[in-house]
């Protein structure tokens, strides 16, 4: 975001801060991919294995971020 920043107060072309941003976005979206497959594969695997009313709670907070990682598109 620093290099957004930067092309910005540097006045450089639209397009080009434009681009920067597209592949920001890109690679957020690469890494909240892998941490929500980290989550589901460690934290709510091991809550449904323990069961009980912790994996009730890790499966409705799995539904939420999934829904707000939805919404990121």
């Amino acid at each position: 975001m620093r290099g957004v920043q930067r092309m910005i107060e540097e006045e450089a072309y639209c397009v080009d801060i434009l681009t920067q941003i597209s592949s920001y976005i890109s690679a957020s979206e690469k890494v909240a991919t892998l941490v929500l497959k980290d989550h589901m594969d460690h934290c709510v695997r091991a809550a449904l294995e323990d069961g009980g009313a912790n994996a009730e709670e890790k499966v409705r907070e799995l539904q939420e971020a999934v829904e707000r990682f939805i919404k990121l598109d």
